[in-house]
């Protein structure tokens, strides 16, 4: 054997010797981190491994974004359909804090529990009914536990402390944009809250049952009444609806807005100031009063509205309809009763009960 080749053997036999040797510290290495951590040995190696679910709730990290949202047992339903469909399109870390009764939280954590809702971050909170004492008279048009949890909106500082700012929901919602551009609307500087005026673009013109062109302030307020008048509003000034409030809780709280609310709502229960023909939105009025001419906007198509009016399929067409950003059926026919323009919208986002408790009525009816 020459000397070249003997050179190139020993070269093999020293390459072989160190490979065996990295591997031995590599398996030591292994075995010294399982010991340290015997919970490595759980993480899955690929992602592929993972469920869906899983993989977007591991992703969501970052700024938190608080929505409240209300919830009673007769439209546990829509509740339900509103979070999917803001948790379904956005990979942003909102955190739901739902406000509801005693009556309903086992029938809200077995629908979350057992849906791919499971992996949705949220908070149940009871409301307590006896924030509204003095403050509201009976309503027989209303069903109670709607007409209490309506008020929930008010209180948005106590049910989401220590955030500086925060998303109200109606439950009447689906939410078709990424939530984490409405959250980033921007509040004009001492600004508390931003609404959608009811003069904006294409839902300026909607019908509420029993109201006519429910778009000013005549149509909420009585502006006969002497404290109304003292108030030097304009009967004309452009409404806005509170089914979807972007708030500044650091400037609600610095302004005492709940406190303003409160007043107001006391002030009516006394005197009868809100319109005569004012039809279910016993929340409005006194919102309107709190925040004339001090609310920041919100872009029309993140609050496209009036599709549970009469004559909705007729103001919207499909396609304006699948570019909103935002849908809300305000008004009397809901996408889970019997009649209501665009249901097959809202079907798209709503999740079966699993307890068999709640069923879309048209659905039921088939």
């Amino acid at each position: 054997m020459t000397l070249r080749k003997v050179n190139v053997v020993i070269l093999i036999l020293l390459a072989v010797a160190f490979l065996i040797i990295v591997q031995r510290n590599l398996l030591n290495l292994s075995d010294f981190l399982h010991k340290e951590n015997p919970d490595a040995g759980q993480i899955l190696p690929f992602e592929a491994e993972l469920s869906p679910d899983i993989k977007l709730k591991m992703e969501r990290k970052g700024e938190e974004i608080p929505v409240l949202i209300t919830a009673t047992e007769d439209r546990l339903g829509a509740v339900i359909t509103a979070m999917n469909s803001v948790y379904q399109n956005s990979k942003a870390n909102v955190v739901f804090t739902i406000v509801t009764l005693n009556d309903t939280v086992g029938h809200l954590k077995a629908w979350m529990s057992k849906t791919k809702l499971k992996n949705v971050k949220y908070k149940v909170v009871i409301f307590q009914p006896e924030l509204l004492n003095g403050k509201i008279s009976k309503d027989p048009r209303m069903p109670e536990a709607a007409k209490l949890l309506s008020f929930a909106r008010f209180y948005l500082p106590v049910y989401i402390p220590e955030v500086e700012k925060a998303i109200y929901l109606d439950d009447d919602i689906v939410v078709q944009g990424d939530i984490q551009d409405l959250y980033e609307t921007n509040l004009k500087p001492g600004h508390a809250a931003a609404f959608s005026d009811d003069c904006d673009s294409a839902s300026a013109k909607g019908i509420v049952r029993g109201a006519g062109n429910q778009n000013n302030y005549m149509g909420f307020l009585d502006f006969k009444k002497e404290a109304i008048k003292k108030l030097g509003m304009r009967a004309n000034t452009c409404s806005f609806n509170p089914g979807l409030i972007i708030a500044n809780l650091t400037e609600w709280k610095n302004q005492n807005i709940t406190q303003q609310l409160e007043h107001w709502m006391e002030r009516n229960s006394q005197e009868n100031l809100y319109s005569n023909v004012l039809a279910d939105s016993v929340t409005t009025p006194p919102l309107l009063i709190v925040f004339y001419k001090r609310h920041s906007s919100i872009d029309p198509m993140w609050h496209v509205r009036h599709l549970g009016t009469t004559g909705a399929g007729n103001r919207y067409s499909p396609q304006f309809v699948r570019a909103a950003k935002l849908l809300h059926w305000n008004g009397h026919y809901k996408p889970w009763g019997r009649t209501s323009s665009f249901s097959d919208v809202w079907d798209q986002w709503f999740i079966p009960d699993p307890t068999g408790k709640f069923h879309p009525v048209r659905r039921h009816a088939d």
